[in-house]
C-alpha cells in the first residue's frame, strides 16, 4: 500500500492532478517547465487513464524511470473489471476507450493494466520542502504513519474530508508536512493548511495542475 522514495535522487520534483487520458496535454506541460527526464521526477495522483483521448499512452508513462504514481480509483475500476471479467462500471466511467481497441491493440493494453496492480495507495517523499504524502482521494486517518494499516476505499474515493472544508468543518491530517490529492474536480487549487487538493478538472475544460515540490 505505501511506497517510500529519496527526493535527493532527482533535482526537481513536481506532483501532477490527474491526467485522464490527456497525455500531450502533459508533454507540452513539462516541456514548458524544461522537465529534464534524466534528472527530474514527476509524480501522479492518479487517474491517469479514462475520459481523454489517449489512456494508451499515459499507461505507457508507468514505463518510465521519471514517473511515479498512486493508485487512482480510476486504475482500480479496470483492474476490478479485469478481475471479474465485467466492464460494464468501468465503461460508464470513462472506460469505454478500451471496448474500442482492437483485438490486438486490447491484449498490449491489457498487459499494462496488468502493472496497475503495483501501484501503491500511497507514496511517501521527503523534498527540499518538507515530507509530502500523496494518495489519490484522501489519507483516512488524522495522524499519518508509514506503513499504518488504513482503509484502500477510502484512499481511492473518499471525498468527506474535502466536502468538511468546503462547508468550514474539515478535520487536518497531522504527521507531514504536505498531503497532496487529486480524485474531485475543483474550480481551482485548494489549500487547507498542510493539505492540497489539485484536480482541477483537466479532462472536464479545467487545467493541467502541476506542482513543484523541489
Amino acid at each position: 500500500m505505501y511506497q517510500r522514495l529519496d527526493g535527493e535522487q532527482w533535482r526537481h520534483i513536481w506532483v501532477v492532478s490527474d491526467i485522464h487520458g490527456c497525455y500531450q496535454w502533459l508533454m507540452d506541460e513539462l516541456s514548458r517547465r524544461h522537465f529534464n527526464r534524466r534528472h527530474d521526477l514527476l509524480i501522479s495522483v492518479g487517474d491517469i487513464i479514462d475520459r481523454g483521448p489517449d489512456s494508451v499512452k499515459c499507461l505507457r508513462l508507468m514505463q518510465e524511470k521519471w514517473f511515479r504514481a498512486v493508485r487512482g480509483n480510476h486504475e482500480q475500476m479496470a483492474l476490478d473489471s479485469i478481475n471479474d471479467n465485467d466492464f460494464s462500471l468501468w465503461t460508464l466511467n470513462g472506460g469505454i476507450w478500451f471496448s474500442e481497441l482492437g483485438v490486438g491493440e486490447r491484449k498490449k493494453a491489457l498487459a499494462l493494466l496488468e502493472a496497475c496492480r503495483s501501484l501503491p495507495h500511497i507514496i511517501e517523499i521527503r523534498c527540499a520542502n518538507g515530507l509530502n504524502v500523496i494518495a489519490h482521494a484522501d489519507y483516512p486517518s488524522a495522524e499519518y504513519v508509514w506503513n499504518k494499516p488504513v482503509s484502500a476505499q477510502h484512499t481511492l474515493w473518499d471525498r468527506e474530508r474535502l466536502m468538511g472544508f468546503m462547508i468550514g468543518k474539515g478535520q487536518g491530517i497531522s504527521g507531514a508536512d504536505h498531503f497532496w490529492f487529486g480524485h474531485t474536480p475543483v474550480d481551482k487549487r485548494y489549500d487547507f493548511g498542510n493539505l492540497h487538493y489539485i484536480d482541477t478538472g483537466a479532462v472536464f475544460g479545467g487545467v493541467l495542475t502541476l506542482v513543484q515540490l523541489q
